[in-house]
Parts: C-alpha cells; sequence; structure tokens
C-alpha cells in the first residue's frame, strides 16, 4: 500500500514537517518515574492514550470476568430447602446449593433470613456487575479506544489524530466515568440488571445512590465514546497521507470510520435516556415509572435505540480486525475489498431500524412484523463480510499462527453467534427463545465470540509492533487452543438450556438442568485459563521476550513501514501510497526481502495470432 518514500518535490533535508529526524521509540523514557508518569498522563500521543486504553480495558475485562466466573460457580448446583424437625417439635428450613444466597426461612413470618453481608439479592448484584463493566466499561470502548487509538493515525499515514487534546480529553472522561461504576460496586452494587429497565432502576433501593452512580458513570462514559468517534471521522476524511484515496484504505479504516459515524450518532440518545432515568429518580417526576404516571416501554424504545447500533460499535471493529488478520496470514489479496468496505457502512445504516426486535413481547403486531423484516436485512452486509473472508482463504498461503488461529475461530464463532440469531429475529420463534438461556448464548457467541476473540487475535498481531517485543509463539497458539475450547463448553450447553425453557437471569433452576450448567461452568474455568496464559506470555514478552522486527508478518499497511515500536511521530518522514493494501502477489512486503516472501510468477502474455497468407 505504501512505501516511505519522500515526496519528490522536497528538498534532501526536509522531513515532510514531521520533526521525525530526532524522533526516538514513543516508549523512550524521560529520566526518571516522575517524569515518565508526567509525561504519560499528560500526553497527547495517541500511541500511548491507546496504550493506556489497552489496559484499562483488560482490567475491566478481567473484573467483569471475575463476576461472571462468581455467577457461573452460583449456578452449580441447584436450590434446595431441607425441612429439620428439631426435638421440640419445631421445624427448621434450611436452604442449601448456593453460594450466596443462602440462609433460613423464619418459621413466624415465612421470610428467608439471610447473613448480614451477604443479602437475598447478590446473585442478581453479580450478574448486573458483569453486564455492565463488559458492556459500558469494556467491550463499548475496547478496540476502537485501544487499538484503533493506535492505528488508525499510523495505517492513514498521519502523525496523530486530528484533535489530539480532545483524545487526551476522552481518556480521562473514562476514568472519571469508570471511577463512578466503581464507586457504585463499593457501596455494594446494583441488582437492576445493565439494561437499567424501568421501573426496577427507579425503585430499587430507594434509599441509597448505588443505582445513581452506575447509571451516571454509563452517563459519563458516552461522552468518551462521542469524542473517540468525531476524532476518527475528521481524522480519516482529513490527514490521510499523500495518494491515499478512499479505497486505498485498510479495511481496519473503513471499519472503524463506520463503528465512529455510529458513536457520534447514536449515543447522545442513551445520554439523554438515562439523564431522564436520574431525573425521575432524584426528583421523582413520572417519565418511565407507571407508579407516577410513566411508560416503562417508552425506556425500553429508547435503550434499545442506541443499544442495539451499539451492538456494531461492538462488532464492526472486530471485523476490521479480521480482514487485516485474514489477508496477512494468508498471503492473500482481500476478496471483493469494495464489498466488504461498504457492507461495514451498510451495516451502520441498517443497525439504527432493527432496534424492535428486542421488544417483541411489548409492541403490536404490526410493528413486530415491521421489525422482524428488518433485522433479517441486517444479515446481508454481514454474510457480505463473512463469504468474502472465506473466499480471501482460498488457495492462500496460510500461516499457522496465533493471529490465524484466532481469525479462524472467529469466523467459527460469529457465523454459529449470526446464525443462532435468525430463530430471534422470527417472530414465531422468538416468543419461546425470549428471555430464556439461548438469547445469552446467542449473545456471547456474538459479542465475545466475536468481538472478544477477534481483538485478542489484533493485539497478537500488533503485539510486535505496539511494544517492540514478541512473544512466545507456541503458547499463544496453547493459549487460543484452549480458548476456544472452553467457549464453546460455556456456551454451546447455555443453547441447549435455552431451547429446553430455562430462563436466564434466575439464581435457581430444576434439578434437570444441573448437568449442562455443571458443563457450562467447568468451560468457563477453561476461558480463564486460556486468559491467564495469554497475560502471562504478554508480561513475559515485555519483560525478556526478543525484539521484534519492523514487519514479522509481512504486512503492506502503513503501520508496517514503522519502526518497532513506532517513533514518536510515527515515521520519520511523510509517507508516500504507492500501491494497494493488499497487494501481496505484486509487492514485496516492506522491511522483508524476496526471499522470504517470493511474488507469484506473472503469466505470460498471450502471443499475436499468426495470419496465414
Amino acid at each position: 500500500m505504501t512505501t516511505m518514500d519522500r515526496p519528490t518535490d522536497l528538498p534532501a533535508d526536509h522531513d515532510g514537517g514531521d520533526h521525525g529526524h530526532h524522533d526516538g521509540p514513543y516508549l523512550q523514557s524521560r529520566g526518571s518515574l516522575l517524569a515518565d508518569v508526567l509525561n504519560w498522563a499528560t500526553t497527547v500521543d495517541h500511541k500511548k492514550i491507546g496504550v493506556m486504553y489497552l489496559f484499562a480495558v483488560l482490567f475491566m475485562f478481567f473484573l467483569g470476568g471475575a463476576a461472571a466466573l462468581a455467577v457461573r460457580a452460583e449456578l452449580m448446583e441447584p436450590v434446595r430447602e431441607t425441612v429439620t424437625t428439631l426435638a421440640d417439635g419445631t421445624t427448621v428450613t434450611e436452604t442449601t446449593g448456593q453460594l450466596f444466597n443462602f440462609g433460613q426461612r423464619n418459621e413466624t413470618t415465612g421470610e428467608m433470613e439471610y447473613p448480614a453481608a451477604l443479602g437475598n439479592n447478590v446473585y442478581n448484584r453479580l450478574f448486573t456487575l458483569h453486564g455492565a463493566i463488559m458492556v459500558f466499561m469494556f467491550i463499548v470502548p475496547s478496540i476502537p479506544a485501544s487499538l484503533g487509538n493506535f492505528f488508525l493515525p499510523i495505517m492513514i499515514g498521519a502523525k496523530d489524530v486530528a484533535f489530539p487534546r480532545l483524545n487526551l480529553l476522552s481518556w480521562y472522561i473514562y476514568l472519571f466515568g469508570s471511577i463512578f461504576g466503581v464507586m457504585s460496586i463499593l457501596l455494594g452494587g446494583v441488582d437492576t440488571g445493565w439494561t437499567f429497565y424501568t421501573p426496577y432502576s427507579t425503585t430499587t433501593d430507594a434509599e441509597h445512590l448505588r443505582v445513581v452512580f452506575m447509571v451516571l458513570a454509563a452517563f459519563i462514559l458516552g461522552f468518551s465514546s462521542i469524542l473517540t468517534g468525531l476524532n476518527f471521522v475528521v481524522t480519516v476524511h482529513k490527514l490521510r497521507a499523500p495518494g491515499m484515496g478512499w479505497f486505498d484504505m485498510p479495511l481496519m479504516i473503513w471499519a472503524l470510520y463506520a463503528t465512529s459515524i455510529i458513536q457520534v450518532l447514536a449515543t447522545p440518545v442513551i445520554g439523554i435516556t438515562l439523564l431522564l432515568l436520574i431525573f425521575e429518580r432524584v426528583f421523582h417526576v413520572g417519565i418511565f415509572d407507571p407508579g407516577m404516571g410513566g411508560d416503562p416501554v417508552l425506556y425500553m424504545h429508547f435503550f434499545w435505540f442506541y443499544s442495539h447500533p451499539v451492538v456494531y460499535v461492538m462488532i464492526l471493529p472486530a471485523m476490521g480486525i479480521i480482514s487485516e488478520l485474514l489477508s496477512v496470514h494468508s498471503r492473500k489479496p482481500i476478496f471483493g475489498y469494495k464489498a466488504i468496505a461498504f457492507s461495514s457502512l451498510g451495516i451502520a445504516a441498517v443497525s439504527f431500524l432493527v432496534w424492535g426486535h428486542h421488544m417483541f413481547t411489548s409492541m403490536g403486531e404490526v410493528a413486530s412484523v415491521l421489525f422482524s423484516g428488518l433485522t433479517f436485512l441486517v444479515a446481508i452486509p454481514t454474510a457480505v463480510k463473512v463469504f468474502n473472508w472465506i473466499a480471501t482463504l482460498y488457495k492462500g498461503s496460510i500461516a499457522i499462527n496465533t493471529p490465524m488461529l484466532y481469525a479462524l475461530a472467529f469466523l467459527f464463532l460469529f457465523s454459529i453467534g449470526g446464525l443462532t440469531g435468525l430463530p430471534l429475529g422470527a417472530l414465531a420463534t422468538d416468543l419461546h427463545l425470549h428471555d430464556s438461556y439461548y438469547v445469552v448464548a446467542h449473545f456471547h457467541y456474538v459479542m465475545m465470540g466475536g468481538t472478544v476473540i477477534a481483538m485478542v487475535g489484533g493485539i497478537h498481531h500488533w503485539w510486535p509492533k505496539m511494544f517492540g517485543k514478541m512473544y512466545n509463539e507456541m503458547w499463544g497458539m496453547i493459549g487460543c487452543v484452549i480458548v476456544f475450547v472452553g467457549f464453546n463448553v460455556t456456551f454451546l450447553t447455555q443453547f441447549i438450556l435455552g431451547t429446553q425453557g430455562m430462563p436466564r437471569r434466575y439464581a435457581s433452576y430444576v434439578d434437570e438442568f444441573q448437568l449442562l450448567h455443571i458443563i457450562s461452568t467447568v468451560g468457563s474455568w477453561l476461558l480463564l485459563l486460556g486468559f491467564l496464559i495469554h497475560l502471562f506470555n504478554f508480561i513475559y514478552s515485555l519483560i525478556a521476550g526478543p525484539k521484534a522486527p519492523p514487519n514479522p508478518w509481512g504486512g503492506l499497511t502503513l503501520e508496517w513501514e514503522a519502526e518497532s515500536p513506532p517513533v514518536e511521530h510515527n515515521f520519520h518522514h511523510e509517507p508516500v501510497v504507492r500501491h494497494g493494501p493488499y497487494d501481496y502477489e505484486d509487492v514485496v512486503p516492506p522491511h522483508c526481502s524476496a526471499e522470504d516472501y517470493p511474488l507469484p510468477p506473472k503469466p505470460a502474455p498471450a502471443a499475436e495470432p499468426t495470419v496465414m497468407k
């Protein structure tokens, strides 16, 4: 796609305005710990902000994952009540089988009594904690704010994003919003569910500010998302390298661009909705609470008008990563470049029209049929991507490494997630599967099997570029296999649970479901093991990993022109685009030899037909 040639009309001592001759690696120390801390705290370098976002969202991932592991541990055994008759003839009813909700029933009042430290709704607080952290503090900012922040400017040949200070502000807004979420947790958590459905969110814990803090956290985090999206849109429009047209951009950039449009347009809706929720809770004005003349269905419409587009904020960047991984690690030009690029914009457009499929049970027949049809429409641009990715692999020189394994895992898991969404889009089947574990499994196959799997693959792909160190490839692949197996063991069983009638969000269940719950919980332990392997592999890489070459995978996009790790302003000289992003059949990758990456032989030109005289 690019070369590092300086423009021919510049004098030899001109550096393209990049301050490049004296740039050192962006990770270079300032001399003292205090100086380094101050430098990172006040930096406007998009790479440092991306790294800070990366570590922050990974921390949130493990925090939300810990809550999920607690939920799965809770579900290992169903609730059982044992009635014991004492010597004096009185009976005592004991509840067993739960880690958090154990207690005794008061025979006088008939109410369950629990230890003071463990409330009756600890389970509800745990899965609310898991959902709120994973959605608002991890998965929404995960790829755009971390990998996107780091690589978007480099991949288009820019020194930085269009508004560097605004970028730093978005980081501090993210921290500020996360603080409110942590305060809510420290005060005891909330049991409203991550959707904050009314009237739960307006009536529960009325004497506490826990719900207000958590809702306020989501409200503040929305501003971070808007600023990041706005920054990316302007950067893509204004700061592309000389010679880079719209169809010279990597597909990762197209995905981030479409994502940014959704962030800018959809996020204000949820911001206003959450503000109204806080206003109703604090000032007791009837907006959503039916007890005060409000309409809870109105909240559902507002919430899902944002929350279904935000599903594509979560998955579109993952699709961009997969486009890069499959092309680079199969040594093939991407099949159907323009189709994949336009499908990203198509998904962004259709995403605003399908929110109603979350509400089939609360809408009329005409609206339900309409939204059902629109739901199936969004499958078209998604399928375009999947078919083109598979076509890209056809006759490719596929490298078996950790990034490619994650890309293949994504294709498998995301396809299951997409196909299992079809019964939820069809009215006849959704009415039976609604609010069952089938929905939980489908959601996780899309979000975790899609976004998280792609993100982990992307981190492995770009880790050498970000930190200038290689990780252990064998342990990377072992971790990937364990994550893949653990994921399917965890969530494939939940499809079966859902079709058999197991409702989601319930802390208890009938004995017939216990075996499947045990299997699912064991799968969650495998997931933990796989991610811990990756974590220790990355830590070891930073400490003692071998130095990474500038282009370990043989990529053609601009980031592989830069050093590993990149210098402070990305490039020593302004790059100029001279070929396409995936021209693997025509161009030897930068910093690579023709012996290592031989070009395929060109077909001989057709001979001129001879004319008989």
